[in-house]
């Protein structure tokens, strides 16, 4: 067990290395460069039809598996893309701190053989964004490798695209996952733009049958932000940043259940405790109820340096959030035994084109569906409850006397102004300055005889950026 360590062990630093290789760029441009990446597994073998061998299985023995990647990188951000294992953005790093915003396993571990919870029935976690379709769970697609194609790349932004045709047929597929190819095509495009602090996503599934086809789509993200690039990991402190009041919980994990109150709907649950990592008592799944569909964000926050990543989409057509976690107690479980136990310390956040899994969505013949998301890492925020593709706020009263403010700038070069009002008085003006790599923060007095507070963000055309209420008016 020794030797296998030492192999482990240096294997996650060949591992590291390959993910930190930093691109060569000028200043202020972005650039796409190859590089070399390597992650280490337990023993395994598949079949052609991508079913695993139970009895190749060998968690005593490690293997190297070597991918063609790829880096994007602006004066912000360095983004590893992972084509060759299911199309997934693998690191999303924030320069201005050197932390990692998503999680990536050290050690791979197949799990789940036979249990019939998913396609091929047995999964395995890596880690990143990646998209998954066309059916619930991690879909058909999450190990294969995807084609890569440049879409653009000039100094002022680079787009590269990552596709998958699905003509997969799995006659062992279990029996609740559709095995017949559904002929969708997916497109995961990438974008980094030379002065923006996000990463820049846009999912297109098309339909190009004569018929309807029944499909599900979910972007599954695996968050650890503020890590420490070699050791990806949340912490007891972090929190799940979603605006909902109550969530749906199959009760399968009574443990994490009891962390929230019964609403008079069965399964339907008060969604307040389990928005902090510590408080997930067992593993478990929570679906924002009965969509997140009227608000444009989400994301997690990592207390302990205020370090997070917030996704902003139009969730009126990516509906379904999904939230699932190994517990906290995962985030205790040393290196040492993840040969032997699949809980890993990240948070899962799914965002799908349905409200849960095995609930399809209908794409009509010859159509196709296309959604943005915006990755924006984040520090200084404590919280966000307003976002737009420029800009992050988060609100909060203080004490009886004084609400905080605090903006976090995305883009480089839109200067914005924020106004306080207090009915149709202007209490104050105060500027947004975008070359800020963490959040400004701003205490704003409450005047006596207040009866509504609010705030208005606007650009330098005096256009609308977010506004809101600092103080609920009085009724």
């Amino acid at each position: 067990m020794m030797r296998l360590w030492k192999v482990f062990i240096l294997s996650c630093l060949v591992s590291i290395v390959a993910l930190n290789v930093t691109a060569q760029t000028d200043t202020g441009a972005v650039s796409l460069s190859p590089t070399e990446i390597v992650w280490t597994t337990t023993q395994y073998k598949l079949e052609d039809s991508g079913a695993i061998i139970p009895s190749s299985v060998d968690n005593s023995s490690t293997m190297e598996h070597r991918f063609d990647g790829y880096i994007l990188e602006n004066d912000f951000l360095r983004v590893t893309l992972l084509p060759e294992f299911g199309g997934r953005i693998l690191s999303i790093i924030y320069k201005p701190t050197g932390h990692e915003q998503l999680y990536q396993n050290p050690l791979g571990l197949p799990y789940g053989i036979g249990d019939g919870n998913f396609y091929y029935d047995w999964l395995m976690v890596y880690g990143g964004i990646f998209p998954t379709f066309p059916g619930p769970e991690h879909g058909k697609t999450w190990f294969l490798p995807w084609d890569f194609e440049i879409i653009t790349e000039t100094d002022d932004v680079v787009t590269i695209e990552m596709s998958f045709v699905d003509d997969i047929r799995f006659a062992s597929a279990p029996s609740r996952f559709n095995a017949e190819p559904t002929g969708l095509e997916a497109r995961f495009r990438v974008s980094l733009h030379a002065n923006s602090r996000a990463v820049d996503t846009a999912v297109t599934i098309s339909n190009p049958s004569s018929e309807s086809v029944s499909y599900e789509y979910w972007t599954s993200i695996t968050l650890a932000p503020g890590s420490v690039p070699d050791d990806t990991r949340v912490t007891a402190n972090t929190e799940i940043i979603a605006p909902i009041d109550v969530v749906k919980m199959p009760p399968w994990w009574p443990a994490t259940i009891a962390q929230e109150e019964l609403t008079n709907t069965p399964d339907i649950y008060t969604y307040d405790n389990l928005r902090l990592f510590e408080n997930w008592a067992d593993m478990g799944i929570a679906y924002a109820y009965p969509t997140i569909s009227e608000s444009n964000f989400w994301g997690v926050i990592n207390h302990d340096n205020e370090e997070g990543i917030i996704r902003v989409a139009d969730n009126t057509i990516s509906q379904g959030l999904k939230i699932w976690t190994w517990g906290y107690q995962s985030a205790s479980i040393p290196l040492e035994a993840y040969s032997n136990i699949e809980r890993r310390p990240y948070i899962e956040l799914w965002a799908g084109v349905s409200p849960e899994f095995f609930t399809p969505a209908l794409l009509p013949a010859e159509t196709d569906i296309t959604f943005e998301e915006r990755y924006i890492p984040t520090v200084g925020l404590s919280g966000v409850t307003h976002a737009s593709d420029t800009h992050l706020l988060n609100v909060h009263r203080s004490d009886t006397d004084t609400v905080e403010l605090q903006v976090f700038s995305v883009d480089v070069g839109i200067e914005s102004t924020l106004l306080i009002m207090n009915g149709d008085v202007l209490i104050q003006e105060l500027v947004i300055e975008s070359d800020h790599d963490v959040a400004q923060s701003f205490s704003i007095d409450i005047p006596e005889n207040t009866s509504a507070m609010t705030f208005t963000l606007t650009d330098g055309n005096e256009e609308i950026i977010l506004s809101g209420n600092l103080i609920e008016p009085i009724e």
